[in-house]
């Protein structure tokens, strides 16, 4: 076992043989230019958000076969989690980045050209492969940059950049549906995935030489891939926070991204110009919240946020289900946006606080991968519970579930940040 979290903490970056090449100013240097990338990236996946249903329903195909559009994606996130993290360990985080982009481009663009269904699905899983190589390859660079002092922050700055993007691309995405065409939004996303290599390439370092310097320092080098996942397999903490964020996924792509767009159009009669405004108003809170939480997760704790916020998660899968109209709508938005505002950096920074020294990618790469397996079970879990049920009874199931596992978090996983350990509380 890797023991307590007070005992593992990784080195800082601006200790040890690479503290003269990774200071502070480098260390923030390299953060701006990783939420950069993340933001054009993540600014192309939320223009398509609202048009994947539309664009699958408009080959007259069921809500399972909808939901299967974005349940395959995820299946390719699923799938290229961990090998991310072991091309990032084997090649350096910028070519993995900058392969990602590259991908990223080439589903964009082969969804956009779809004239068939099978031929959106196998785009859409093209699609999803570039975004998890990019999206875990990220994550492992500010891992590695940061420490348990002030991780919560610089995920913080990280993950408000992400959520902006995110909840802001479904408003120039609608408008892109709306006045050209529901094809628009991905060739869109194709040039901002082009943008993403070429920033990859130039602008991001290899920050593993930090994990490879710390398990040197440490005594000892790091073992195989396989080793290192079944250390991280074995912490609960870990298999934890990856329950909770499976359930996060599950409501995410399965309610949020397939069924309430879907409910909206046919039950609302709203426009894809509506449901974009509504998903972008989820962009402002999310970041509003987004550095704040990462000072309450560095200072009181990761579990002080992750709980409270699950729960909020739930109270808006039950709002989407009983929403009446395009007011309720927006309100159902906010208050989702509140859960993931809270929530924020507080998720990641507990896998990475999990995570032995020198291991960054394999845990991001493993937590991510689980993580993800939500994206694959959620939206065809309840695109099936929709046909076979009603989207309303799905969403509260999702719901249900949602608050169950942050119950189970906050009664049994542990608390890693400075705050509670021995390290004492960070500056």
């Amino acid at each position: 076992m890797s023991g307590p979290p007070s005992e593992r903490d990784n080195a800082p970056p601006s200790s040890g043989p690479l503290g003269r090449a990774f200071g502070l100013v480098r260390q923030h240097e390299t953060l701006f230019w990783v939420c950069l990338l993340i933001f054009v990236n993540q600014l192309g996946f939320g223009s398509i958000v609202p048009v994947v249903p539309l664009y699958a329903d408009a080959f007259g195909v069921s809500a399972a076969a909808i939901g299967a559009t974005i349940a395959v994606y995820g299946a390719a996130r699923f799938a290229m989690n961990v090998p991310t993290g072991f091309l990032a360990d084997r090649y350096g985080r910028q070519k993995a980045l900058a392969l990602g982009g590259l991908i990223t481009v080439i589903g964009n663009f082969g969804s956009g050209l779809s004239d068939v269904y099978w031929q959106f699905l196998i785009g859409r899983f093209v699609a999803g492969a570039g975004a998890a190589m990019v999206i875990t390859g990220t994550q492992i660079v500010v891992a590695d940059i940061s420490t348990r002092r002030n991780r919560g922050r610089m995920m913080a700055v990280y993950q408000g950049i992400f959520l902006f993007a995110v909840g802001f691309g479904p408003v120039p995405g609608g408008i892109l549906a709306d006045t050209i065409s529901l094809s628009a939004p991905f060739f869109a996303y194709s040039i901002l995935g082009g943008c993403v290599s070429l920033l990859a390439w130039f602008r991001i370092p290899d920050t593993g030489e930090i994990g490879r310097s710390a398990a040197a320092a440490a005594g000892g080098e790091r073992p195989p891939l396989l080793q290192q996942l079944a250390a991280l397999r074995r912490e609960t903490g870990f298999v934890l926070i990856a329950i909770v964020s499976f359930a996060a996924f599950f409501a995410r792509t399965g309610g949020l991204f397939n069924l309430v767009p879907t409910l909206a159009e046919n039950d609302l009669g709203l426009s894809a110009s509506q449901i974009g405004l509504g998903l972008g108003a989820i962009s402002l809170v999310g970041l509003g919240l987004a550095y704040p939480s990462g000072m309450l997760v560095d200072r009181f704790g990761r579990k002080t946020v992750i709980v409270p916020s699950t729960l909020f998660s739930g109270a808006a899968m039950f709002m989407f289900a009983v929403m009446p109209d395009f007011r309720w709508f927006l309100l159902s938005c906010i208050v989702w946006a509140i859960s993931i505002g809270i929530s924020g950096p507080a998720p990641a920074a507990y896998a990475a606080d999990m995570a032995p020294v020198g291991m960054n990618a394999s845990a991001m790469g493993l937590y991510r991968m689980l993580a993800d397996t939500g994206y694959i079970i959620g939206p065809l879990g309840l695109g099936l519970a929709a046909d076979f049920a009603s989207p309303e009874i799905a969403l509260i199931g999702t719901g249900i579930m949602v608050l169950v596992s942050g119950v189970v978090f906050a009664l049994l996983a542990p608390e890693t940040s400075p705050g509670a350990s021995a390290e004492g509380a960070p500056p």
